[in-house]
């Protein structure tokens, strides 16, 4: 059984033209929505992830985030298998055919479940990680009067180009690989560009530090060999490669101004925001690196740069010292 519900969407035109039929939008809910509905705190999906992987790294009693004072969201990203995906999107929308999907089509699903199903106006803060802190990003610029806090996490606001050459190559492991087919590779997946893909993954989510100190022995790992096979191509291999594209090209396209109010004009976008940020970037994310961090913080009016001192590179979040940090920030934006 599954451990979330469907919003059921209707058929649903898309930022880049194309139509989903009878799309769905996945979510979990957790705390109680209270009276006034100003406990409401968003926190999206992310790259490969499920809504069940949200709450260790963000949620917990006594934590920041406590279901015991909020009512909190978790939203499945478009592409992952849980809302609309390759994966589970019948003919002629199957497959590689599943059309391309935007942060501000995600976020605009989003904004539909929290108003239609549950009377929600204000949202207290949005946080996550990834590629759902950009749309925690996407959610101050497109809602700006609605979301009063946001803590985007190992994330930027518009994908940068050299992140841009990172997706690009682990996308071309995929489809490089002849069991790939094209997208219709049924239930014989390209599993050798996947193992590819992965270890070129390893190489940047973490950090030249983690590696030198190898860190990864306290994985449970005892060799560099051992940490590739046994957790990055065992993770990958797990996932559906058509999702892993779908959510590639958005994580490409992603550009909080690249809709009506901004049109294109990142520092517009970022200047618009209303809510109250605290953007944290990893110190050691090669694909997200504090750097861009800074530039987006400059633009933005009410915002604050706390660099997370990890050498977990873009997987900081899965420390627990550096959940610490990510909490410390989430109660000062909370309680400030």
């Amino acid at each position: 059984m599954a451990s979330y519900e469907i919003f059921e969407l209707g058929n649903v035109a898309l930022q880049k033209g194309s139509t989903i039929p009878n799309a769905k939008l996945a979510f979990k809910t957790m705390g109680t929505l209270n009276e006034a509905k100003d406990n409401v705190v968003v926190c999206p999906t992310w790259f490969t992830g499920y809504i069940d992987d949200v709450p260790p790294i963000f949620i917990g009693k006594g934590r920041a985030i406590d279901p015991d004072k909020h009512f909190i969201v978790i939203p499945a990203l478009f592409g992952m298998g849980e809302s609309s995906s390759p994966s589970n999107t019948p003919a002629p929308q199957e497959f590689v055919r599943f059309p391309h999907v935007t942060y501000y089509d995600n976020v605009s699903f989003q904004h539909r479940l929290l108003t239609e199903k549950f009377g929600i106006t204000e949202i207290l803060l949005v946080a996550s990680w990834s590629m759902g802190g950009t749309q925690a990003y996407q959610w101050a610029a497109q809602y700006p009067d609605m979301v009063k806090a946001i803590a985007p996490v190992a994330c930027s606001a518009k994908t940068a180009v050299y992140n841009e050459l990172f997706l690009k190559s682990i996308r071309k492991a995929m489809v490089s690989d002849p069991a790939y087919k094209g997208g219709y590779y049924g239930d014989v997946p390209p599993l050798s560009g996947m193992r590819v893909m992965a270890q070129i993954y390893a190489g940047w989510g973490m950090s030249e530090e983690f590696y030198r100190k190898e860190v990864f022995r306290a994985f449970g790992h005892d060799t560099l060999d051992d940490f590739l096979v046994d957790f990055w191509e065992a993770y990958f291999a797990a996932r559906d490669a058509n999702n892993l594209i779908s959510q590639i090209w958005t994580w490409l396209h992603g550009d909080i101004s690249a809709q009506p109010a901004y049109g294109g004009d990142i520092a517009k976008a970022l200047a618009a925001i209303k809510a109250k940020a605290i953007v944290l970037p990893s110190a050691t994310d090669q694909y997200f690196p504090p750097v861009d961090s800074e530039a987006e913080v400059a633009a933005m009016k009410n915002a604050e740069l706390r660099v997370i001192p990890s050498i977990l590179g873009h997987f900081a979040p899965f420390n627990p010292d550096d959940q610490k940090f990510i909490d410390d920030a989430i109660n000062d934006l909370l309680n400030g």
